[in-house]
């Protein structure tokens, strides 16, 4: 049995997001969505609340699961039994970033491998940045995030302007 790793601050969850995740599906017998801990980013939304909206919008998928990690991601793969981490990629300097960490992470333990899936086309412009700032300007994220995180954008962008 496979278990692989969809990694990733996930701040928010997008419909990139769950493209790369529902497709893990139908290529690993199991697939973790790990939310990664970085105490060096000011995220919009706590751990906790990603997880919850994870959770939620994971939850019709069969065999996903969704946790969180801190420090190497590698460490959290031996510890879990993953043997596999799925990145999704959207252009050449995101497949330059992720090369350089999947070699990291082979060279930090072999027994890893990355798989790389292009994100679908309607999503090849689409990052949680951007919808974070067009969100915030007031505009429509419809089509870009499941339901659950265009009402938890309102609610933050409500409490913070008021």
């Amino acid at each position: 049995m496979t278990l692989a790793l969809v990694p990733g601050s996930f701040d928010p969850v997008t419909n990139g997001h769950l493209d790369i995740i529902q497709r893990a599906v139908e290529l690993f017998d199991e697939v973790r969505v790990v939310v990664a801990r970085n105490s060096l980013k000011t995220p919009l939304f706590t751990v906790e609340e990603r997880l919850e909206m994870l959770r939620e919008v994971c939850a019709p998928l069969a065999r996903v699961t969704v946790d969180s990690f801190e420090g190497l991601l590698v460490n959290y793969a031996l510890e879990c039994g993953a043997t596999v981490i799925v990145k999704g990629l959207r252009f050449v300097s995101d497949f330059e970033y992720e090369l350089q960490m999947a070699l990291m992470n082979r060279r930090l333990n072999s027994a890893i491998e990355t798989v790389f899936l292009p994100t679908g086309a309607p999503y090849s412009d689409l990052s949680s940045s951007i919808v974070k700032e067009i969100a915030r300007l007031g505009g429509s994220v419809e089509g870009l995030v499941p339901e659950i995180v265009q009402q938890r954008l309102r609610e933050k962008y409500t409490i913070q302007s008021t």
